[in-house]
Parts: structure tokens; sequence; C-alpha cells
């Protein structure tokens, strides 16, 4: 394509670039002015993560050609700070407005305009100049706040961190904060080596064909700046993955047929230039297309095609609870009732689409790239190179979202065949398209479900069922399958009771991990169900969850023994005056108003931390430097939720030092411990146990050598440790004491592995050490004419066993309350047609209503400090709220999700058809 030379102003320096006219303006500002901090999440002007100012106006790099920026000055995130952080910046990094930091940029350009025209701009007019910018992590409560309050920031922020032994219960800022306000963050797609290939992706356009590959040494060829196509008989290993190895099934790419669209069936590789220009309408493959099956009935139709013929009737696996006699129950009930409920496809819609580069370091292949898990990416990627796993390193960068699809390997294997192929680093960015087309969903389910309660509104008995559309690969099914029927029955005390979850192979899109791994879905079915019989009964809808709600000393479905840490009450108690003042307000509203109904909801969650009675373990190794660093190796990928900063402040009070004199090295397979996946609620609650064992240890084995007890105070002093007990006192010189391999004169590597017991073949036993609980009210209003839905409150009141740090506990509850909210009413993908963030609909600035949090502590026994997970609870009670809220005001209640204006409509047309 022929080039221009182009001059304009960048951050108030000229700049003159010589690139096609059309070349995209955040395309020449990251690959040819290095300027990173614009992020490309969709290419389409649909996320504005790219936005910048062009002569002062924020617009989206991604959609101006190159020629237009001709002469013009652009400001980018990078040129904000003039040496010194903004106010702007500042406030983000107070009010903890910046989670995983991808979307980041683009607001804090975006609100630079606004800032720069009213300094002191409303609530509605911060949502209308930042309406633009997606979020998906933040719930966008605390982007507002910050922007809202910028002008409190003008000489600054105050850096400093909290004292020794006062970290936990403390909101520093994150400790990898700045790089996040200031561009400098790295994600996958942001350090590209100058000299890499670039690679693209063939993906199927079908659900399920046979295909053949034409001459492709004859394509390559023709094509100058190629270097090369690689398809599946390239793969020396075993072209095979999957996150779970007894059901691993996937490949890395397809041979002879696929069974899903985008599945990825051959890679091309070659200069960065030529991959730009490339047409491959004339790739040489030839698709026969075969008859998909998309729905779990059509797959477990009897006499129905096999997805993987190993698996009879399209059966991934099944998970089972049974626990006393859950017919007998139902059959002697005072009250019963019984419904069904169907959930669609949920898009993760991350903000940053995967990328990530490879790279041979002498005989070891290197991948750096975003991910929830790198020693999983690891292994997964040298079984499939056929490489020895010490021979693969996985570095992970910034991630910019996952919420648990960055769980499975995406690019990790591609780019490093190619790179291995080749011999040159491969790098490669996921379009949104491909992202959506090609990565995991939430399950879709199908559930049924029975609940029965005796005279006096207590539950007798429970029977569940559900089919999970697992789509053409395992991926995380099986967890999705036996963690459903542990949870299927609430925070409620439940004698006799019987669930089933069933996963099922379909050519739909793979369903995967996501926030909850299937509790989301079973909550709306049991919660909106409790509202039922409630009402059967004629009891408060709260106090009916309150007299049914698990107690420390009770015993759950599984039979587990709850002896303390049961925070579901207290969080319902909590609620109480929330939940009179809102059902009074409704009250008042719906006698003045008749187009609309205003309703309230309640729902309860309780969600396991950790994995499903499995080996779920964690290791942090921390040690002291002969300079005085401490260093804490801190292995758990932080995604935005913070575990930089949570694991770091637990480390630091059980050691007994300062916060601000801890210096982090990050997940990297070759240098920090396992501290494994970031996933299922776990980090604070299984890394932090061995961050807060590996503090103790520490600070014993310098209490030993000092020989002092275990009342003595310890302080960093240069490069000496100060010691202190009473009116002794003793200096240990560091740089006098010899260093180990790895650099540390005192170190610590401690392991934690939370205690479970396996479930029998009924389903019973301790699945989980720790539980979350929580519990949240809705406050809408539906236009009953049109079914829309205005959400005008939520109250949330959340059990974490000790807040390590209360305005990132906030955070995720707000962030989680958002996809709540988008599951609820707006979020269902539709493969072919919903691919791409204008079509798929998230909430944006203005879908988010006030949210407020109570933070509940009821400590648990076995939490760092007694703090339990959150992460994935906060999403789990917000959709079946929602529609309990939607039930309250229009008496109907919407059996197929999201509930949309068409579904609540039809709802209520039906309802009044009835009359």
């Amino acid at each position: 394509m022929e080039r221009a030379d182009i001059a304009f102003e960048v951050n108030g320096a000229a700049v003159s670039v010589s690139v096609p006219p059309v070349r995209r303006l955040s395309q020449v500002l990251r690959d040819e002015l290095q300027l990173t901090g614009t992020k490309v999440g969709c290419d389409a002007g649909d996320c504005g993560a790219c936005t910048v100012l062009v002569d002062g106006n924020p617009v989206c790099a991604c959609l101006m050609p190159a020629a237009t920026v001709s002469g013009a000055a652009v400001t980018t995130v990078e040129g904000l700070a003039n040496g010194r952080l903004s106010a702007l910046q500042a406030s983000f990094l107070e009010h903890g407005a910046a989670q995983c930091g991808i979307c980041t940029p683009g607001l804090l350009v975006a609100a630079t305009a606004l800032l720069e025209r009213n300094p002191t701009p409303s609530e509605a007019e911060t949502q209308d100049a930042l309406g633009g910018v997606l979020c998906r992590c933040t719930g966008y409560r605390k982007i507002v706040a910050a922007v809202m309050g910028a002008s409190r920031h003008m000489n600054g922020i105050d850096l400093r961190l909290p004292e020794a032994g006062r970290a936990v219960g403390a909101s520093p800022i994150r400790l990898d904060g700045m790089p996040k306000v200031t561009g400098g963050e790295k994600f996958g797609g942001d350090s590209f080596p100058a000299d890499a290939l670039s690679v693209l992706v063939i993906r199927s356009p079908h659900y399920h064909a046979r295909f053949s590959f034409g001459d492709l040494g004859a394509w390559t060829k023709a094509h100058p700046g190629i270097a090369g196509v690689f398809t599946a008989a390239d793969i020396p290993g075993k072209n095979c993955f999957g996150v779970i190895g007894p059901f691993a099934d996937q490949p890395a790419l397809a041979e002879d047929f696929v069974r899903l669209r985008g599945e990825a069936v051959a890679l091309v590789a070659g200069e960065r230039e030529a991959i730009l220009d490339l047409d491959l309408t004339d790739f040489p493959i030839t698709w026969t297309e075969l008859p998909p099956m998309l729905q779990p009935c059509e797959a477990k139709a009897e006499g129905a095609a096999l997805i993987h013929s190993h698996r009879p009737a399209n059966l991934l696996t099944s998970g089972y609870v049974e626990r006393g006699d859950p017919e007998a129950a139902l059959a002697g009930a005072a009250a019963r009732v019984s419904g069904a409920i169907e959930t669609s496809f949920v898009e993760h819609a991350y903000i940053e689409p995967e990328a990530g580069y490879a790279y041979m370091d002498g005989d070891t292949l290197v991948v750096v790239a975003c991910t929830q898990a790198p020693y999983m990416d690891r292994d997964e990627t040298a079984k499939v190179l056929g490489l020895a796993v010490d021979k693969v390193r996985i570095v992970p960068t910034a991630t910019g979202g996952g919420f648990g699809s960055k769980l499975d390997v995406s690019l990790q294997p591609l780019i490093g065949l190619v790179a291995m192929k080749t011999g040159r680093p491969a790098a490669l960015a996921y379009t949104r398209n491909e992202s959506m087309m090609s990565t995991t969903k939430r399950h879709p389910a199908e559930m049924k479900a029975s609940i029965g309660a005796d005279a006096e509104g207590r539950i007798t008995g429970m029977v569940f069922e559900g089919d999970f559309n697992t789509g053409a690969y395992a991926s995380w099914g099986p967890t999705v399958a036996n963690r459903v029927p542990v949870h299927a029955s609430g925070p409620y005390l439940t004698p006799n009771y019987r669930a089933t979850g069933h996963a099922i192979h379909t050519n739909g899109p793979i369903a995967g991990a996501f926030r909850g791994f299937g509790v989301p879905q079973a909550t709306i079915m049991q919660e909106t169900l409790y509202d039922e019989l409630a009402g059967k009964l004629g009891m408060d809808r709260l106090e009916f969850r309150l007299r049914n709600c698990l107690r420390d000393g009770c015993e759950t479905v599984t039979g587990q023994r709850l002896e303390s840490g049961v925070g579901i009450g207290e969080c319902l108690e909590q609620l109480k005056p929330h939940w009179a003042r809102a059902l009074a307000d409704a009250e008042a509203f719906n006698a003045a108003h008749a187009a609309s109904k205003r309703g309230v909801g309640i729902a309860s969650c309780w969600y396991g931390c950790g994995n499903t009675s499995l080996p779920n373990p964690s290791t942090i190794k921390v040690g002291i430097s002969p300079s005085g660093e401490v260093i804490l190796h801190q292995g758990a990928v932080d995604i935005g939720q913070g575990s930089n900063t949570v694991i770091t402040q637990i480390c630091a009070d059980a050691l007994g030092l300062p916060l601000d004199r801890f210096k982090l090295k990050s997940a990297d397979t070759a240098i920090t411990p396992d501290a494994g996946k970031t996933s299922a609620s776990r980090q604070t609650f299984v890394t932090g146990k061995a961050a807060e064992k590996a503090g103790r240890a520490l600070r014993e084995k310098i209490l030993r050598f000092a020989n002092v007890s275990e009342q003595a105070t310890i302080a960093l002093d240069g490069a000496s440790i100060s010691i202190r007990e009473g009116d002794a006192a003793r200096r240990i010189d560091l740089a006098a004491l010899k260093a180990d391999a790895d650099g540390f004169v005192f170190v610590a590597e401690e392991t934690y592995d939370p205690p479970t017991l396996p479930l029998d073949a009924r389903g019973q036993g301790k699945p989980y050490a720790v539980y979350g609980y929580g519990a949240q009210i809705a406050e809408l209003e539906v236009d009953l004419k049109l079914g829309t839905v205005k959400l005008i409150k939520i109250t949330a009141a959340h059990d974490v066993g000790k807040a390590i740090n209360p305005v990132l506990v906030e955070g995720q509850i707000e962030g989680g309350i958002a996809q709540g909210i988008g599951m609820a009413l707006m979020e269902e993908y539709i493969p072919g047609r919903t691919e791409n963030l204008h079509d798929y609909l998230i909430p944006t600035i203005g879908d988010v209503p006030p949210v407020e949090h109570i933070l509940v502590e009821v400590p648990d026994p076995e939490g760092p400090f007694g703090a339990k997970g959150l992460g994935e609870h906060v999403l789990i009670p917000t959709a079946p709220a929602i529609l309990n809220a939607i039930r309250h005001a229009t008496g109907v209640l919407v059996t197929k999700v999201p509930a949309t204006p068409s579904r609540i409509l039809a709802a209520i047309r039906e309802k009044e058809a009835r009359r």
C-alpha cells in the first residue's frame, strides 16, 4: 500500500510518520510511535479504549485515518501527566477507579476533555461524557466518583503506604496502580518485538464441517512476505489440550473436520506489513458443511450423532448431590412450588482481546501473553508442542480482564508453534470478532426445580435438575456440572435434597469458566422459586430467607458441618432497614403511577472458594536481600481484582514490616512459585493464606536468628534489621550475611492447600474449606407499555470475613453487580450475530445505578486474617434479585434470561390473556 509522510503533534512534540494514509491512527500511535497507552479493544469505535484527543476533542483513534490528523495536535494518555500525575489520574488511584486498567487510558482521556470545559461536572454530565467508553471490571461507579472528585486532587495524592502491622484493613492505592493511569502498563499486545512475525489464524466459518487444504506451498510463494503456513501436521506434540486433564479433547489446530464455528485450522505467519495487506479470500481450503446440533435437546435425542465418539448421548459428565428423601419431603410439604428457567450464552467481553508473542531463548520457548493461569498454560503448551515442561516459560503480561475465559489456553501453543518452526519471534493479537467467536462463554442452562416448605415456612425438600450446554469441547464443563449441585440449594438449610447437573456437548460455542462456574444460573432458578414459595406461605420474602438460612453448626446439602464463619444471616439482617424502606418507596410510587411500576427484589448467594473437592495449593516465597529489600514472589495473576496489593498487604502484616518495603516479582513460571490459577474466588483465601504463612515463617526465622521471642518487633533500617524486645535492642547487618542463589539472606517459602474431602457417590463430603456469603436488594421500575427496566438502586451486603482492602472490596462488588445486570437484562451471545461490541450489549456507564455496599465481616478460621473470597459471589445474587423485582413490579416472572423488553412484554401479555 502506498505511503505518505504525515506530520502532526503528539503530546506537545512534533512527529512525522511514513504510513499509508488510511492506516488507523491507533495503529500509528502504537506501532510507529510506541505509544501503547492507547489501547485497541474492537477497531470499530464500540469500546472507546483507544480514545485520544485531537485538537482537544475526544475521538476513537481506531476510526481515524492517519491522514486526517495531519497538522493536528494529538494527546494520548501518556501526555496527561506532564511530569507529575494529573489531578484526574490521582483521583483514579485514590478511588480505585482502575482495576485491570485496559479501559483506563480511554476513560482518562475522555474525562480530561470533560474537565477542561467543566471542572465540576454533575453525575449526569460525567456519564454523558464517558458513555462511549466501555469498562467490564469496575461497574463504573468509582470511575464516576473519581471524575467528579478530581478537583480535590489538584495538589496530587498522598502515596504513603500503611505502617507495619496496619496494612490489613487499610485501603492503600493499588501497588500496581501507577502504570495503569499513566499508560505505562504493558498488556498482551503492547510489547511485540520489532522483528516478530505476525500471525493470522484461519478459522472455520461453519459450526460443523470437513475441510481439506490445497497447495499451501504454492500459495505461500505467491504472497511476498509470507514466511509459512502451519497446520495440524506441523504440531510436534499431542494435538490436544484441556484445562482438566482426564477430559482434555480440544485440538490446537483441527484435523480434517471442525466441531464449532471459529475453530482454528491453520496459521499464516509473515512480515507485519505483508499480514496487514493480506487478502485471505484465495487461501486454499475447501469446506464441506455438515449438519450441526446446537441445542442440548438435539444432542440428547435418541440416535443423535456423537460429537465425541467416546461420549455416549453427547454427555460430557454429570454432577450429583443427594441427601435425605426429597420426594417424600415434597409430597408432605404444606406449600410447594415448581418452575423452569432458561439462560443464554454470555460473553466475557473483556476489553482486551487475547494477545501475546513467543520466542526461542536457546532451547526454551518463552511465551509472553495475557493469561489467568501461567502454570496451566506452560503444561498445555509443552504437551502440544512436544517440549519438556522445563523448556517452556510463560511470562504473563498485564491482563485486561479475564473473568474465567483466559484460564483456557488460546494463542499460546499457536504462537509457540510458529516461533519453534521459524526461529523468529511470533506475535498474535486476536481481533474482537475472533475473540468473541472462538473463546469460551458462560454455559446456557435449562433448569427445572421444585421446593417445598412446612406450615411454619421452613424448607423441607428440594429437587433440581439442569442441562448445561457445554459446546463442542470440555473446557470447564466438568467443574460446572459438579459445582452446581453443591450450590443449587442456595445458602439455606435443606434437609432433603437432590440436584443433578449435566454438561451436554453441542456444536455451539465452547462454554467454560465465567465468574461463578454455573452457580449464577442455578441461583436464578432457586431464588425465584423462593420468592414464589414465600408468597404461597404469606411470608415476607426477606423473613422467609432469614428463617431458612444456614447458621453456625448447620450441615449443608453435602453433609458438611459449618462450625463457624457463616455470615449469610448477618447479611440479611443488615438489609432489613433497606428492605423496609424500598418496599415503602415502591408502594408509594405505584399508588401514584399507572404507566410504570416499581418493584423490589432480593436474592442471596453462597460460594465455595477454590476447587471442588480437589487439591488447590498455592505457594508464596518472600525473602530479604542484603540491601534490605523485601522481595515477594507473587505468582497469583492480577487480572484487575487486586491480588498484587491484597496478597502483599497480608504478607506485610504477617511479617511485621511496612508495605513500602516490599518489591513484587510477579508471575513468571521461571521465577515465581506456582500460586495456582486466578479463578474460583481463591486468590485472597488460598494464596493469601500462603502469603500469611510465608510472612510468619520469615518473621520466625529472623527472630530465631536474633534469639528473641515472638513479642519482639522488627524494622528495616537501610541494609540492617533492627529488633526490639522490651528495653533490649539488636541489629542484624544484612550485608554481612551470605546470600543464597536467589540473592536472599533470609527467605521463606510456604504452601497452603485448603482442607477438603472428596464427594462420595451421593455427593456427600467436604467440597470447600471456606464459603463466602451475600445478599442483594434490587430496586427498579418497569415501563408496562415498553417493557423497559430502569434500575434505581442496588444494595449489596457481602460477608468477606475480613476486608483486607475495603476500597478494592467495594470495587469487586460494583463490578460483579454490573456483570449481573448484563446477565439479567441484556447479554445474550448468539453465534454469528453478536460477535462484536456493537451487537452484543454489555452495561454502559448509564446502566449501573447507585450501589450501596455493606461489608459484613464474619471471620473464617481458615482464611488469612479471617478473609474469604469475593470475586464471584458478588455477581451471583444480582440477576435473581432483578428478576424478582420485575415480578414484584409486574406480577410476571420472565423465564428466559436475559429479561429483554420483548420478553417482559410477552410475559405481561400472556398474563393478561389468562385473565
